[in-house]
């Protein structure tokens, strides 16, 4: 009885590591857009402009008072690319989106039309918005290719073009598909940008400065071939991609910061000094290889997506598709399975975990869009497909390995001393000593969990 108790006990501890705290703050069925009147919405349906089933969130990003929404052109019928609601507006749970700068912007009948489909955005300290433009429509009916890859920068406080760097041709290979975007941004005028490449394992780096870009290879961007598989909700299929998740650290006294990295077919995290990158000579020679460090494997199943670093608590949160889950590591320790823990998992409310971002008000952002159910079988428009969640990093991470506690651990020893000596006149060789025992054992791991440094 005491082993079962024990078992048990064991298995309180494991899922007492996350409060799931996260709270549903937009919800939608399809998405929808801001039009100026109801019969121009309906003119857009009917010219096949909108389609509804074809729009899919996948990245986002807070600044001010405006949380901003990739939606990729994975098909046709998708009118804007990237649009935004407003964060005071309480008025309704899913709201319609704006479209960013303007409808004008994401016109496909231009020549040269200035949004195609980007996948991420990313709003520095300085007041600017970055989006990393694939400039690849239709990957999953026609594709086409309106260019190369771009990055634009926006201008937050009036939503002006400030610079549209196109990718060399040099810088993009066979495949290509930048799909992820970290801004290195402790210095306003010497911004460096870092866009992934998970089609051709490799990352793009940008300086504002120079306004010029080059690309960086490693092995470790490629794909581990034994973590392609993926099971999410009874959908199995499997992937190839390379370099996806990335997160920068808050700047070092060195003035650079830690790029933590890894693949979304991977198990295991990187990271790299920015002063390699930065340093195009360096960075695209071949002596960079040892630079690189592996952090450790998360374990079995553990593809990890998208992932953002709070440079405040200095947690990395980091999302987990084939577990439905959002989980953390506390990068002041080594990277352990002790020292990473459960933020959120729900099978129902964060099927594919897609983007994940802190904002400057401490508040963690999860956007979860059912994407391989939009790829291979169809979402129904009856029920909630997207979600955005939220809750602040306080409370995310509180009762993790990720919390900072300030309890010293030989406090917590006298604690359990305390409660152990209790005990010390009850006879060991009793059934109600053994009971006693247990359940004074699960007090003190209680204590134990709740002191957790």
């Amino acid at each position: 009885m005491l082993r079962f108790r024990l078992g048990l006990l064991l298995l309180w501890a494991v899922s007492a590591l996350a409060n799931d705290n996260l709270r549903v703050a937009y919800e939608w069925r399809e998405m929808d857009f801001k039009y100026a009147n109801p019969d121009q919405r309906w003119s857009a349906i009917e010219r096949g402009e909108f389609k509804p089933a074809n729009v899919i969130p996948f990245g986002l990003e807070v600044a001010g008072h405006r949380l901003f929404v990739t939606l990729p052109r994975w098909r046709d019928g998708v009118p804007a690319s990237l649009a935004y609601l407003d964060l005071n507006d309480t008025s309704s749970k899913g709201p319609a989106l704006k479209p960013f700068p303007s409808w004008q912007a994401h016109n496909l009948q231009e020549a040269e039309p200035e949004l195609v489909s980007p996948f991420r955005v990313r709003a520095d300290r300085c007041g600017r918005l970055w989006v990393l433009d694939s400039r690849i429509s239709g990957v999953l009916e026609q594709t086409k290719i309106y260019g190369a890859a771009q990055l634009l920068v926006y201008d937050l406080h009036n939503d002006d073009l400030l610079r549209r760097h196109v990718l060399p041709a040099g810088q993009l290979k066979q495949g290509s598909l930048l799909a992820n975007l970290a801004v290195e941004d402790s210095d306003c005028e010497n911004t460096f940008a870092y866009a992934a490449d998970l089609g051709s394992p490799g990352l793009v780096v940008y300086s504002w400065k120079d306004e010029e870009s080059w690309r960086v290879q490693h092995h470790f961007f490629h794909p581990d071939p034994m973590a392609g598989n993926f099971s999410i909700n009874g959908i199995e299929f499997q992937w190839d991609d390379g370099l996806y998740g990335l997160a920068l650290s808050k700047p070092l006294e060195t003035g650079y910061a830690t790029l933590y990295f890894h693949p979304l077919c991977s198990t295991t995290e990187f990271s790299v000094d920015t002063s390699i990158l930065r340093n195009k000579t360096l960075a695209t020679s071949p002596m960079i290889y040892r630079e690189f460090k592996v952090l450790g494997s998360r374990g079995p199943n553990t593809q990890a997506g998208a992932e953002f670093l709070d440079p405040d608590t200095g947690v990395l949160f980091y999302a987990l598709p084939n577990l439905n889950e959002v989980a953390c590591w506390r990068t002041a320790t080594d990277f352990s399975h002790s020292s990473q823990s459960r933020i959120h998992m729900n099978n129902d409310t964060l099927v594919f975990p897609s983007d994940i971002k802190v904002d400057d008000q401490k508040r963690l952002w999860v956007l979860s869009n059912q994407l391989p159910v939009f790829i291979y079988d169809e979402l129904y428009a009856g029920s909630i497909n997207f979600r955005i969640l939220t809750a602040s990093v306080k409370e995310a991470i509180e009762n993790t390995a990720c919390e900072i506690r300030t309890s010293p651990l030989p406090d917590v020893i006298n604690k359990l001393g305390d409660i152990l000596n209790t005990n010390i006149k009850l006879k060991s060789n009793s059934a109600s000593s053994l009971r006693n025992l247990s359940s004074l054992m699960l007090i003190a791991l209680c204590l134990l969990m709740s002191f957790r440094i």
